[in-house]
């Protein structure tokens, strides 16, 4: 029998000025909402939060937009963080640029490195462009700064609150990526989560990255995948991009409407068509996932945890959206005040449990050394994965059901389950409780 134990790892890797893939092989990305992670809604009372991150294995932040919102065709009484009016301004609401900087540095000292959200698509109304530069704007046929156009249809996405930007303007183009400079020549970020991506063309993705690592290596999240606009040729630019497909058929699972079977296709065609150092986020929520679509309650009912476990599994790194660790089981208001409610419950301890077990084992880790395999189970509601390093190994064994599953297995003998640190044995014929899932060594 192997024998586990969740022991602290000596071995910190230090975080120094320069991004290095190196140092969030075995992390975990969070997902900060200011405004609703606590009641005040401010850097300062996140910045308190920060030390307690590191128990969940956190390696990257990623803030939503910290910039001053646009008022005019304001959408709710606050707006969208996403309509923005100055790109080198915090918004007063959360804080000054002390606060700022001092949850920078807190984060620092706690070796994580710190992604802003940016909006390059657009801008909110009061934009001193609109005034001062029209031509930087998408205009009709009468002239006029319009809102964002599906392209598909030529109809507006709904999005009135805020105005498109014309990226044939280089103007425009060389005056953002300055505007992305400053934040970290003045306040030492360590790159950009980009909002939709693939709104904007390749060359100008190119020219940002170029830019920005001359002053010093970023870490850059692309909000799409190689199935959208601009393909693999936009997001390979990235370190890493969503693993939106694979998110939808975790859902999908969910609902009963997908099985096991669409996610192996999902995981292999991924593999085969991404780069081998090119990193998928995977997660089971998002600020877009929880507000528009539903909670991962509504989504994943008693699987919940099954499936923010398989994220850890899978090839890729995980993303927490703030307030998963403490089971938020409501949907986040997007344009008013709300706040996420922290109890003392077992999900916290949950994640730090997924975080020892993430970060402990190199078989884990995103190295190039991992394999990856899928292992057939006969049965269409139990996934089997299987990865080695070096010759260490680890499987995950999961029932994405609501309904015991047997299944046949080649895996006779004693594992330990590492979720809970117990002795399993497991023979020919398995059978499996609704939702049960393992890390086996």
């Amino acid at each position: 029998m192997l024998i586990f134990s969740l022991v602290s790892c000596e071995k910190q890797i230090e975080l120094t000025d320069n991004f290095s893939k190196e140092t969030i092989k075995d992390g975990i990305i969070y997902e900060v909402n200011i405004r609703q992670y606590s009641e005040s809604g401010t850097f300062n009372d996140f910045t308190k939060d920060i030390p307690k991150l590191k128990d969940l294995g956190v390696k990257v932040l990623w803030l939503m937009p910290i910039h001053p919102i646009s008022k005019t065709k304001r959408k709710g009484t606050l707006g969208s963080y996403y309509s923005i009016t100055n790109y080198k301004e915090v918004n007063p609401e959360f804080g000054n640029k002390d606060d700022f900087n001092n949850l920078i540095k807190t984060a620092h000292e706690n070796n994580m490195y710190v992604i802003l959200d940016w909006v390059a698509n657009h801008t909110g109304w009061d934009h001193q462009w609109i005034e001062n530069n029209p031509n930087y704007y998408t205009k009709n046929s009468k002239g006029e700064i319009t809102d964002p156009i599906n392209p598909e249809t030529g109809e507006p996405w709904g999005w009135e609150d805020v105005a498109d930007l014309n990226f044939d303007n280089l103007e425009m183009q060389n005056e953002m990526i300055e505007a992305m400079e400053y934040w970290i020549r003045k306040h030492n970020i360590d790159g950009y989560r980009a909002d939709a991506a693939h709104g904007c063309p390749v060359s100008f993705w190119k020219e940002v990255i170029i830019r920005l690592n001359k002053i010093k290596n970023v870490f850059m999240l692309a909000e799409s995948d190689g199935y959208h606009p601009g393909g693999f040729e936009l997001v390979e630019l990235f370190d890493m991009s969503y693993s939106w497909a694979g998110h939808h058929i975790l859902n999908e699972i969910g609902k009963n409407k997908n099985n096991v079977k669409d996610l192996i296709n999902n995981i292999r065609t991924n593999n085969e068509s991404y780069s081998k150092g090119h990193i998928l986020m995977n997660f089971t929520s998002n600020h877009d996932e929880n507000s528009w679509n539903s909670t991962v309650f509504e989504r994943f009912g008693e699987g919940v945890k099954t499936f923010s476990a398989l994220t850890y599994f899978l090839p890729g790194m995980p993303l927490i959206y703030n307030g998963q660790e403490y089971g938020l089981n409501k949907r986040l208001e997007f344009f008013e005040k709300d706040f996420i409610p922290k109890p003392n419950n077992e999900y916290f301890d949950f994640y730090k449990t997924l975080a020892k077990i993430k970060t402990e084992n190199k078989v884990l880790h995103i190295e190039n050394s991992v394999n990856f395999e899928i292992i057939e189970t006969n049965n269409s509601n139990v996934i089997l994965l299987k990865r080695e390093n070096n010759g260490e190994l680890m499987y995950f064994l999961a029932n994405l059901s609501d309904k015991s599953q047997e299944i046949i297995l080649n895996l006779n003998g004693d594992y330990t389950s590492l979720i809970n640190n117990t002795s399993i044995h497991l023979n020919k014929n398995y059978n499996l409780n609704p939702w049960e899932f393992h890390f086996l060594m």
